[in-house]
C-alpha cells in the first residue's frame, strides 16, 4: 500500500466532526473570516450535518491550524485544501 494509502486508512480509522463553533473556538477567527477563508480556499469547506447544522472533519482543522503555524504562503495553502478535499473525496468512497 502506497504511503498515502495508509494515511487515508489511518483517517478513516479516526474520523471525527467538529461542529463550527469548537472550529471557531480553536482558531480564534470570528464567522465571517472562517467563511472569507472557504470561499477563497483557504479552508477546507465544512460537511452537512442536517438541515440547520455543518461540521468540520477534525484532522483537516488539525493540519490547516499547523500549516498556519508553519506559515504556509496563500498558494501553499491552498493547495494543502485542494488535498484535504480530494483526500475526503477517496475517504468517502468506500462509505457509499
Amino acid at each position: 500500500m502506497s504511503r498515502t494509502g495508509t494515511i487515508i486508512m489511518k483517517r478513516k480509522e479516526h474520523l471525527q466532526i467538529e461542529r463550527k463553533s469548537e472550529v471557531l473556538q480553536r482558531i480564534g477567527l470570528s464567522r465571517s473570516t472562517l467563511h472569507s477563508k472557504i470561499q477563497k480556499g483557504l479552508w477546507c469547506p465544512p460537511i452537512p450535518l442536517g438541515a440547520r447544522a455543518v461540521g468540520f472533519i477534525e484532522h483537516e482543522t488539525d493540519e490547516l491550524i499547523a500549516a498556519h503555524i508553519n506559515g504556509y504562503s496563500l498558494d501553499q495553502l491552498r493547495e494543502l485544501v485542494s488535498k484535504l478535499v480530494l483526500e475526503r473525496a477517496v475517504l468517502l468512497e468506500g462509505e457509499l
